[in-house]
């Protein structure tokens, strides 16, 4: 028994046609690689913990951590607290991976780089933990709005350097003598 279809110009086919599936996918397509942009990573393992926001990395490398700043060495407690607080954030293993942004390094010859540690954001974990404070150098600032987010938080909860309800001594004031 043969079945055949009438065509009749009251229905319209509810299925695509081979060449409506293909521009869909070619639409999605262009889709993701125009959402997946390239973002510039490297590995690196740990070597050294130099402060709240700085790490070494094995083979020599420096890397500050982008959009935060943390107590110098003779800030005391605070400066020990800090830079303990990042060592913890760091796996045991000290592999990490490094996200670059815009600008590469700084004027001090350091890699600048958000840290990722699994899927955790160091750098915006040293701010929810209040360990560090927000440091915004255009136009290093993919991540901006998740560290006031973070920062904020720290502060209304008092952790960390914002145990007293108020920072001292912020570092970037220490470093130019305010204080």
């Amino acid at each position: 028994m043969r079945f055949h279809r009438r065509s009749s110009s009251k229905t319209n086919s509810t299925l695509p046609t081979p060449f409506t599936l293909w521009v869909l996918a070619l639409l999605a397509t262009l889709g993701n690689a125009a959402c997946n942009q390239h973002i510039p990573r490297s590995q690196c393992v740990v070597s050294q913990v130099v402060d709240g926001d700085t790490i070494h990395c094995r083979g020599g490398l420096k890397v500050r951590l982008i959009g935060i700043d943390s107590p110098e060495r003779d800030q005391g407690l605070t400066f020990t607290a800090a830079r303990t607080a990042l060592a913890e954030l760091l796996p045991d293993t000290g592999a990490v991976w490094l996200e670059h942004d815009v600008v590469p390094t700084d004027r001090y010859g350091r890699t600048l780089a958000y840290v990722w540690a699994g899927k955790n954001l160091v750098n915006e974990q040293m701010l929810e933990r209040g360990w560090a404070v927000l440091y915004t150098v255009p136009p290093n600032v993919r991540y901006v709005d998740r560290f006031q987010a973070a920062e904020a938080a720290a502060r209304q909860a008092r952790r960390g350097l914002w145990e007293s309800g108020r920072l001292e001594c912020e570092p970037q004031q220490h470093r130019r003598g305010e204080c």
